[in-house]
């Protein structure tokens, strides 16, 4: 499994500064070490054990061939939300969460491979036979789908567990995710509502270098449980093949 970074590493990255005192939320007590100067600090030794879990967790989806969608729509975190997903080729939103995307996910798989068709029609020039109007309406309709369903297009059912960065701004996902059975691994700081998330990752989310660190221990562990999978596949017999007399 992925190696828990070092309680000074977290620090390093910032990961134990919560909110101030007064925007703190009782679910996130127990993670909570003490306060300075007003602010809130995580206990960074439980944040360890919390990481160690949800890591474990991703890493036996990903070994039974499951799919992880890294939910992360923040400023500073959506281009590395992103990155992370796409280096160990799970699905993502990093826009703004659109409602039904689990709960009516037949009408978003719909919609997906409409936007798998037209990118394929185009790519071989199938458009062409269109007048040029009809053409820049369908490129704007590709473009604009694009940047709704482009990070879970590939997607053929319900993920099997979302990997949230704050579990606050991303209440809408939480929510679907709780009202469809879907397991929730979540990056919470300390004013968040955990009702709902399955494994917590106590910890600072405004911090780019703590969404950086977060996302690539997640990506790593997804991309050792799919190595572990294959490892652990039956070889293919060998077929002789016999001639006839």
């Amino acid at each position: 499994m992925a190696k828990i970074p070092a309680v000074a590493d977290l620090m390093q990255a910032g990961m134990h500064f919560g909110h101030r005192t007064s925007r703190w939320h009782p679910k996130m007590a127990k993670f909570i070490f003490g306060e300075k100067s007003g602010i809130h600090i995580i206990d960074l030794e439980k944040a360890q054990t919390q990481i160690e879990e949800a890591l474990a967790v991703v890493k036996g989806i990903a070994a039974r061939g499951g799919h992880i969608l890294f939910v992360g729509t923040k400023a500073q975190g959506k281009d590395i939300v992103r990155k992370a997903a796409e280096r160990c080729e799970m699905p993502f939103v990093t826009e703004r969460w659109l409602g039904g995307t689990l709960t009516n996910f037949g009408q978003i798989k719909k919609t997906t491979k409409r936007l798998r068709m037209l990118k394929d029609q185009r790519e071989k020039g199938e458009l062409k036979k269109y007048t040029k109007k009809e053409q820049l309406l369908l490129d704007r309709e590709i473009d604009e789908m694009e940047v709704k369903f482009g990070g879970i297009q590939y997607l053929e059912k319900t993920p099997d567990a979302l990997f949230i960065i704050d579990a606050r701004t991303e209440k809408t996902a939480l929510m679907e995710a709780v009202e469809t059975g879907v397991k929730v691994i979540a990056l919470c700081d300390t004013n968040v509502n955990t009702l709902g998330v399955d494994h917590i990752i106590p910890g600072n989310d405004d911090a780019a270098k703590v969404i950086e660190l977060v996302c690539r221990l997640v990506s790593d562990s997804v991309k050792e449980g799919r190595a572990e999978a294959l490892k652990n596949a039956a070889p293919v017999a060998k077929v002789t093949t016999i001639k006839a007399a």
